[in-house]
């Protein structure tokens, strides 16, 4: 069993990978914690193999906390933020994750920590290098009036397409853009993102609930297309593991 250590400051996230950490047989969840101080001390007192860890923390960044570990645990790093990456693999992380994280993606992380630590049961595997298309791919440029404006998936909530604008909804705004719906889906990763209806586009991180041919994003109710619920709800209950 490898031991695992979880440390964010947004609850969420860490319920996030408590979930994914329980579906691996190969992990041992010793804590989860939103405090770097705490699990830094449980590091440095050995018996931790693993830790997964939060770039953005407002006591102690991530950065911070691997140049004081110093390498007494391994390091997978997770954040929305990809221009860590570089500074993340100097100091030697195992491996750096992207928010949302998909479990497909977490998976393959953790078989590489594993390769690393456990090096009896599996060798350790060779380091990829950073991919620099791995983080193009976590923010798209989209046109509006006056800018040409970066957009990070991660805040995407929904889309939505009218006569001859497309409009990308995010907790903080809305972004007009004069961009057809094909364009759009076309540039979205589609473990992320799902057309349901002809006007709709959703963020399947950021549903909240689904009732009937009705999805729940915060206060908006999204309809589901006849054309796209068969796919809709296949997808969903690919989910249901």
């Amino acid at each position: 069993m490898i031991r695992c250590l979880v440390v964010d400051d947004e609850p969420l996230a860490l319920n996030i990978l408590e979930d994914y950490i329980s579906k691996m047989p190969s992990l041992q969840l010793v804590k989860a914690t939103t405090n770097p101080i705490e699990a830094l001390t449980m590091v440095q007192d050995g018996g931790i193999d693993l830790v997964f860890l939060d770039v953005q923390m407002p006591e102690l960044t991530g950065i911070q906390f691997l140049r004081i570990a110093n390498g007494k645990a391994k390091v997978i790093l997770t954040t929305a933020y990809p221009q860590y990456a570089l500074e993340g693999y100097e100091l030697d992380v195992v491996d750096y994750l992207l928010k949302p994280i998909a479990f497909d993606r977490f998976f393959k992380s953790v078989q590489k920590a594993q390769g690393l630590i456990q090096p009896a049961a599996k060798p350790a595997a060779p380091a990829e290098p950073v991919q620099q298309d791995d983080f193009m791919s976590d923010f798209i440029f989209v046109k509006t009036e006056h800018k040409i404006q970066k957009v990070y998936l991660h805040d995407i909530l929904f889309i939505e397409g009218l006569k001859d604008y497309v409009s990308i909804f995010t907790p903080a705004e809305r972004i007009i853009t004069l961009q057809g719906m094909k364009k759009m889906e076309d540039a979205l990763p589609p473990k992320h993102f799902i057309r349901v209806h002809k006007s709709y586009i959703v963020s399947i991180n950021k549903i909240d609930s689904i009732e009937r041919s009705r999805i729940f994003i915060g206060d908006k109710i999204i309809p589901v297309g006849d054309t796209y619920r068969d796919e809709f709800f296949k997808i969903v209950d690919g989910k249901n593991i």
